[in-house]
């Protein structure tokens, strides 16, 4: 119900009410803020003016104190059912509006929830104005309508619907003066001619006819014609175009089938007279009544615009303070009343660091009644709620940790850390200077816009998405600007920044290589052994010789697979010494010893070694012993199998001897960590048991203590984690140790955990294969596009031209494939990075947030 009552209260609180919520924001990003359980005792004559001045403010979340009595058995059930009446009222009006094609303005200023007494001059006004407005739409309406009878009646006596000319007669004295239908002779010579009128549908035309010929065995003369110009529909407004017929016939048996017929197909039927001279009259009181009409439909136009005129001016700031006021209905609703009826007590979360400003906002809320509302801290044993404040840059952060779940309450918040790593993980599977220069000015251009009216507002959902996450997208392209400098990457091509450390005259000069020889192999070998030909690294990032090498392929998948290791493990590593804060913040030092000492041993004793390897060999082995360096992979191989290879020397002496030991010494803490944690609990259960209990008075002293302002820990205590909560329900000192349960969650951790250190290390392989990918995605794109068109020969205005549709597909292909397509794979594998190998080490992610009874809607 609280969600009910936020989502009606959609309207903007002031600047500094949200200037003061995301004070101290950073200093409450490493874990959440500390909230606690409050009561509030709200006079009855101020209840209402203190929910809503707390509304204004956006501090509390009230808890249902009410879960027990339905919805139409509240307090004020009756003055939310008229607030809904109102916003019934309030569509209607909204809708008409927007009929007119009118727009209505945003409510000016800062509208605070009106009192209750002006709940029935809203009411009173707004059906004021929506009768007039119905009373005015109907007439309006009707004279459309009315109007539209008049033109259809006079298009269908302007037709001429007489006999073709070939078969008129031309020998009277006067064409007008000629019979429709000629004499008739015989018996029927009696008969009187009948006419019926009107106009149908054009769709409907041709089935008519072929009814009415049908029906009515062919004693008629059916004449169909379209009319000459459209006529606007009374009802939609749209240009009609209508078709108008006269039928003539004789005898009234006749004419009742003509008239059913007609009748079911919905045509207009006018009266028609024989006479020409009484058909032209008709017409002429037809168009001066049309143009009377016509007269009056302006003036009625002109009296809707005003109606319409004053809904914009109320409807505005109407809606507003109609949903204020049901939101603070609605809050009221989940308090309960005291036992003298005298106040109404509900029970909320805030933040500690809020309490001042509850105290302060309370005492001038009811400072009219008389009777000062009261506010105080109780103990609780539930879990609060978590609360993160954020603002523009870190809010993108948090919501993608928040999107795999939500911290549990003062939990390590992953999102401080996510800033840097998130970015530098994307950074490495997308590392490109010009690609991540695109990506970088593209969000520093929604950064130096985002107070623009125009850009916020927009309503595009790609853009929402994009501007949204402007922050991160331009870290990410940042940090790909560097990576690319490292890979050494601009749009697939290598850049000479700094002088290369490979010479290829010092190869030539010292291994004699003659015209012939070069004419032989068109591939030549640069070796580092040979004086002069290595002059050391380059600086920074890979050297640009080798994008002219044949293995460059090879080379790179070498650096990269390794780095992506070292990154995995490091990153791993770093989750699980986040997992240290939780434990001594939570005072469960027994969780150092027994699961983050056997977990960090596990890890870095197995996969901590293979990046030692990675880094000794980088270190140790030379460019003499290149040729003969042992194989990591196969020493990792044999470290498990307890073997050796005789082909595959050792890198260090004792490497055997060491790598047995730490795989003895990695299985030996998996039973530690499966059964270490249930049987401290275990025993310190029993030793609980068995330890005498405090008095009856003492608790209940110690329970008053808990629920005063100043004790820090009244919620905290109330507690604990998964494995400690393991007993019965009742959570009675008697109850019995469900062992069953704390082992069974203690092995699916362990379970979890020593496998996800094998395939979590894998999976950070898909830094190495993404990095692969993008880039031999950007030197094919090169190559069949780029280097097409630079290879083009010709004169150099033809060059120039030809260049400019290939420069635009180029363009086109490189923001469609590698910025977007590739950009959004980085940043999903980058995200399962973090979900899954990351935050799994440490983050629960099964808290909730602190939703507060607020009117803000916070864009951030």
């Amino acid at each position: 119900m609280v969600r009910a009552a936020r989502a009606a209260a959609g309207c903007t609180a002031p600047a500094e009410s949200q200037a003061a919520r995301r004070a101290g924001t950073m200093g409450s990003m490493f874990r959440s803020e500390e909230v606690v359980l409050v009561q509030l005792f709200l006079p009855t004559a101020a209840a209402y003016t203190c929910v809503s001045q707390l509304g204004e403010l956006g501090l509390v979340e009230f808890r249902d104190l009410n879960e027990s009595v339905s919805a139409f058995q509240r307090r004020f059930t009756v003055d939310i059912r008229r607030c809904e009446e109102l916003e019934k009222t309030f569509t209607f009006l909204e809708e008409q509006v927007r009929r007119a094609g009118l727009a209505l303005p945003p409510p000016e200023g800062r509208l605070p929830a009106p009192p209750p007494r002006d709940l029935l001059r809203i009411q009173e006004e707004t059906e004021r104005l929506a009768q007039e407005l119905r009373d005015v739409h109907g007439n309006h309406q009707a004279l459309r309508t009315q109007l539209h009878q008049l033109q259809l009646h006079s298009a269908v006596l302007q037709q001429n619907h007489g006999p073709p000319p070939a078969a008129a007669h031309t020998d009277g004295p006067s064409s007008e003066r000629t019979p429709l239908l000629p004499p008739r002779q015989g018996p029927h010579q009696d008969l009187r001619v009948n006419f019926v009128a009107g106009a149908v549908e054009p769709r409907k035309a041709a089935a008519l006819e072929r009814l009415l010929w049908r029906a009515c065995r062919g004693f008629l003369i059916a004449s169909f014609r379209e009319a000459e110009r459209q006529l606007e529909d009374p009802l939609t407004g749209e240009p009609v175009t209508w078709m108008t017929f006269l039928i003539s016939y004789w005898g009234e048996q006749i004419g009742q089938k003509i008239r059913k017929i007609t009748d079911c197909f919905h045509c207009h039927i006018f009266p028609f007279l024989e006479e020409e001279a009484a058909r032209h009259g008709t017409l002429q009181q037809l168009q001066q009544q049309s143009q009377e009409l016509q007269e009056v439909l302006r003036e009625t136009e002109g009296f809707l615009s005003q109606v319409l005129g004053q809904v914009q001016q109320l409807l505005p700031r109407g809606q507003v303070q109609v949903r204020k006021m049901k939101a603070v209905y609605l809050a009221l609703n989940q308090c309960s009343v005291s036992s003298t009826h005298k106040c109404l007590v509900a029970e909320a979360w805030c933040a500690t660091q809020d309490l001042p400003a509850l105290q302060q906002a309370l005492r001038e809320s009811s400072s009219e009644a008389g009777v000062s509302a009261v506010a105080h801290r109780i103990a609780c044993r539930d879990m609060p709620p978590t609360l993160i404040r954020t603002n523009r840059f870190t809010a993108s952060f948090q919501s993608i940790v928040d999107a795999y779940g939500v911290g549990c309450y003062q939990e390590v918040n992953p999102a401080p850390y996510t800033i840097i790593t998130f970015p530098f993980l994307f950074a490495v599977m997308f590392g490109d200077v010009g690609h991540g220069l695109l990506v970088f000015l593209f969000a520093l251009a929604m950064v130096l816009a985002e107070n623009r009216p125009a850009v916020r507002t927009a309503q595009n959902e790609i853009w929402q998405t994009f501007f949204g996450g402007r922050y991160l997208l331009l870290l990410m392209g940042l940090f790909s600007v560097y990576t690319g400098f490292i890979y050494n990457e601009c749009f697939s091509r290598a850049t000479t920044i700094f002088p290369s450390g490979w010479s290829v005259a010092a190869m030539a000069n010292q291994s004699g290589w003659s015209d012939a020889f070069l004419s032989q192999h068109p591939l030549l070998t640069l070796d580092p052994n040979v004086t002069g030909v290595f002059l050391g690294p380059y600086p920074f990032g890979i050297d640009p010789v080798w994008s002219l090498a044949t293995n460059h392929l090879s080379f790179l998948n070498s650096f990269k697979m390794k780095m992506s290791v070292i990154l995995g493990v490091t990153h791993m590593a770093f989750g699980v010494l986040l997992g240290v804060f939780n434990h001594v913040h939570f005072r469960q030092g027994y969780r150092l010893l027994l699961e983050t000492l056997p977990e960090l041993i596990f890890l870095l004793g197995l996969f901590g070694y293979l990046v030692f390897l990675v880094v000794y060999k980088w270190l140790c082995v030379t460019v003499t012993h290149a040729a003969s360096a042992p194989s990591i992979l196969i020493h990792f191989i044999n470290m498990f199998l307890f073997s050796s290879s005789p082909t595959n020397q050792p890198l260090y002496s004792g490497q055997e001897v060491v790598q047995h030991a730490l795989v003895v010494l990695a299985l030996a803490m998996v039973p530690v960590l499966l059964l270490g944690t249930p049987l401290y609990l275990l025993h310190r259960w029993q030793r609980s048991r068995h330890s005498p209990r405090p008095a009856v008075g003492q608790q209940d002293k110690n329970e008053d203590k808990a629920g005063c302002m100043d004790s820090p820990d009244a919620c905290e205590k109330g507690w604990s984690s998964d494995e400690e909560k393991a007993r019965c329900p009742g959570g009675e000192e008697e109850a019995e140790f469900a062992a069953s349960e704390v082992l069974m969650h203690q092995a699916i951790h362990t379970i979890e955990f020593c496998l996800g250190c094998i395939s979590n290390t894998a999976s950070y392989l898909r830094l190495w294969a993404l990095s692969l990918a993008h880039a031999q995605l950007s030197e094919v794109l090169w190559a069949m596009v780029m280097r097409v068109g630079l290879r083009m020969c010709g004169e150099v205005g033809v060059v120039s031209v030809a260049l400019v549709p290939v420069f635009a597909t180029f363009a086109v292909m490189t923001v469609a494939i590698l910025l977007v397509m590739e950009g959004l794979s980085a940043f999903l594998h980058a995200l399962r990075l973090h979900w899954v190998e990351f935050q799994n080490k440490f983050y629960a992610g099964t808290g909730y947030k602190l939703s507060p009874f607020t009117f803000a809607i916070q864009d951030e």
